[in-house]
């Protein structure tokens, strides 16, 4: 039997590889060295294979920022990958906002006004049917913020199926409980009624909460009320729309919208920003007047609120309508394949074996579980993954059936060139 510890390179080869040569010029040879012996002492204790030396040397070293990822996966809000790009709009607000401006001063009569205020006119404009507004640094911050300020020491009444579980093991439940407010779970996991929610109101309720199954579905014998159902009920409503969608989609019929809630009789509306909105990482609280204010003067608030650089980019998101992942959601399939048929030309000529297929890509980020959209993809050999991603910049797509598809629905069309390029260099 062979010993694998004999297959690991040495450590002068591993410093030649070309890819640790910025590292080396960065940092110096020494540090280099030391995560080159990392990686080795990893190989022989069996924690990788000798092969992945190299790679594994690679990600142990630091990077000067976030490294560019192609999101060729096939999900336009890759919750790994930072879920929504910005707009160009966006991105040059962040550029003024690194400097000194008017976060929190009105520049007409030079003293402090109200912080992010073009942030808050913008989106109260995107959602007339809100008399109020407030921005926190994201969407569980936000029912944070409603569950301390209107049901701390209360109850808040919810279905059994709406119990959901959020990115990295958050639970719903847990989170709220967290705030001092205490469940009252209704009906069943997959049929909730009415007569359930009313019958579970009484002197301590705080309010009740609709929540969006947003990264799951209930098919089959199943039933929930719907907001303009529990509007009634005689108590506070908030409604937990997850996904950012401020008004109706008619690509996602299914998917619910802080407006058409709002209409329906919604008394305070959660949403993020960096979802279908397409903006930063952000949750935003729409509503009454009332509950709104109670929120925004409780002092939670002040821990949870959002920097001049979110207030910018959301700003020239809502200003500006255009973005990234607007452009995704609504791209025409037969552009899409004409993309991709021209790449394959291209990649032929280069000397890469690859293929135009049609393929079906998601939204993503915890919106519109099921939804299928149609997209198309340039398939290369699936060895090509790995190398892909750890190119510069680095692509990421799916392996399926032995080949690696790099679905374009979510590549914008000028990141083509930079996708040819990667795909030639990850060959060679």
């Amino acid at each position: 039997m062979t010993d694998h510890r004999r297959q690991i390179p040495r450590t002068d080869a591993v410093l030649d590889d070309p890819r640790l040569a910025p590292f080396v010029l960065r940092m110096g040879r020494d540090r280099v060295k030391a995560a080159v012996n990392a990686a080795q002492r990893k190989a022989r204790n069996g924690e990788i294979r000798p092969s992945d030396v190299r790679d594994e040397t690679l990600r142990a070293l630091p990077g000067d920022a976030p490294r560019q990822v192609i999101n060729a996966t096939g999900v336009l809000l890759h919750t790994n990958l930072g879920r929504a790009p910005l707009s160009t709009a966006a991105l040059d607000a962040i550029r003024v906002a690194g400097g000194t401006t008017d976060v929190e001063f009105d520049v007409g009569t030079g003293r402090r006004g109200r912080r992010g205020g073009a942030a808050l006119a913008a989106l109260a404009h995107a959602v007339p049917d809100a008399e109020a507004v407030h921005v926190v640094n994201n969407n569980a911050a936000a029912l944070v913020l409603a569950a301390t300020a209107l049901a701390r020491d209360r109850e808040i009444v919810i279905s059994r199926g709406e119990l959901v579980e959020i990115g990295d093991g958050f639970r719903l439940p847990e989170l709220l409980e967290s705030t001092g407010a205490r469940l009252r779970e209704v009906g069943t996991t997959n049929r909730t009624s009415v007569a359930d929610y009313a019958a579970a109101i009484g002197p301590r309720t705080g309010f009740v909460l609709k929540v969006h199954p947003s990264n799951y579905r209930i098919e089959g014998f199943a039933a929930t009320p719907s907001v303009g159902e529990l509007a009634g009920l005689g108590v506070p409503l908030v409604g937990d729309i997850g996904s950012g969608l401020l008004a109706p989609e008619p690509l996602l019929p299914d998917e619910p919208d802080a407006a058409t809630w709002l209409r329906a009789g919604a008394d305070l509306v959660t949403a993020s920003g960096d979802k279908l909105l397409g903006g930063p990482q952000c949750g935003l609280l729409l509503g009454r007047a009332g509950p709104v204010e109670t929120v925004r003067r409780h002092p939670v608030a002040r821990a949870l609120r959002v920097d001049k650089l979110t207030l910018a980019a959301l700003t020239a998101t809502l200003v500006h309508t255009a973005n990234p992942t607007r452009d995704a959601l609504r791209a025409d399939p037969a552009q899409l394949r004409r993309r991709a048929g021209a790449l394959v030309v291209r990649l032929a000529a280069a000397g890469v074996k690859a293929e135009a297929v049609d393929t079906g890509a998601a939204v993503g980020g915890g919106g519109a579980p099921g939804v299928e959209l149609p997209s198309a993809a340039v398939a290369v050999d699936g060895a090509l993954a790995g190398p892909l991603r750890l190119g510069s910049p680095s692509v990421a797509g799916r392996v399926e059936g032995g080949r690696c598809l790099l679905d374009l629905r979510a590549v914008a069309p000028q990141q083509d060139e930079d996708l040819l390029a990667a795909v030639v260099a990850a060959c060679s």
